[in-house]
């Protein structure tokens, strides 16, 4: 068998080895427990309605230098949206547009290849699990609906602050054991989009020599590496040897070369890093950026 085929299949061996082992991380309720349990129905992630192609707002530099993608199903124009749509008032972020961003991130990491499927997953039962808390927490509100006298307090999960206030002051949060609360959810979810935006910050300024693996290693052993059991990092590594070259990277973001990628890079990354820099500080004021 040749080296590289080997290669792929012990990679495939591996993957799915992985993928069962860290389906153990996170309780997980089965389809049949749930509607009867406030668990996630992470078996059954569905990704929310598409969403019509959209204007990228101006202050993310406008549809001069982004524009829709024809033949694919990521699309930085919709990402962009996305972010900017998740800027809530008194720079919160909101909920629902963050998650959304995180389904587009998907379709970009899905687009690296199956392989890739290592971290698309994880972000899945993630974005599956906010969600489930989100419509309890509104089925609990609708509930005692006609009890109230007073109008009804605001949803617990509409945003950032709004879902860790509301979780520290319910005592869902654990500093010491691991529980699927949303604050721990998404504090997963923060650390890799640091990854993403470091990743995407480095395809836009860093030579052409560098490979598109070498690069999402970087970023990998900066940001989730230390936060990763050693079976979880050889996995890891094994993703990256199989990543294609960067010219799949370009033909993602619709450019042909490095130079037209550089400011659609610029605009991308710099809406990342306000939603990572608004996330972290609600975490920091709080204490959440350690937990279990």
């Amino acid at each position: 068998m040749p080296s590289r085929q080997r290669q792929c299949v012990l990679s495939a061996l591996l993957l799915s080895l992985l993928l069962f082992l860290s389906s153990l991380w996170l309780p997980q309720g089965t389809v049949q427990s749930c509607e009867q349990s406030w668990r996630p129905c992470l078996s059954v992630y569905t990704p929310t309605r598409q969403v019509a192609p959209a204007a990228v707002p101006e202050e993310l530099g406008g549809n001069d230098i982004i524009g829709e993608c024809s033949g694919q199903q990521f699309q930085v124009s919709r990402l962009l949206l996305h972010l900017s749509s998740a800027l809530g008032p008194a720079s919160d972020v909101l909920l629902d547009p963050y998650l959304l961003c995180w389904e587009e991130l998907i379709k970009f990491m899905e687009a690296l290849g199956p392989l890739v499927g290592f971290f698309t997953h994880k972000v899945e039962e993630k974005i599956t699990l906010i969600r489930q808390l989100s419509l309890e927490e509104s089925a609990r509100l609708n509930a005692t609906a006609d009890e109230r006298v007073a109008p009804p307090p605001p949803h617990a999960y509409r945003s950032v602050r709004s879902m860790l206030e509301v979780e520290l002051q319910r005592g869902v949060v654990s500093f010491d054991m691991q529980t699927p609360s949303g604050s721990r959810t998404l504090l997963r979810l923060h650390r890799s989009l640091l990854w993403l935006q470091l990743l995407l910050e480095r395809l836009g300024t860093e030579r052409e020599e560098r490979s598109l693996g070498e690069l999402c290693r970087d970023a990998y052993l900066e940001v989730l590496a230390p936060h990763h059991p050693w079976l979880v990092q050889r996995a890891a590594e094994l993703v990256f040897h199989a990543m294609p070259d960067r010219s799949a990277f370009l033909q993602l973001v619709c450019v042909r070369t490095q130079e037209e990628a550089e400011p659609v890079m610029r605009i991308v990354v710099a809406a990342i890093r306000e939603i990572h820099r608004r996330t972290q500080k609600e975490l920091e004021i709080r204490n959440m950026l350690d937990l279990p």
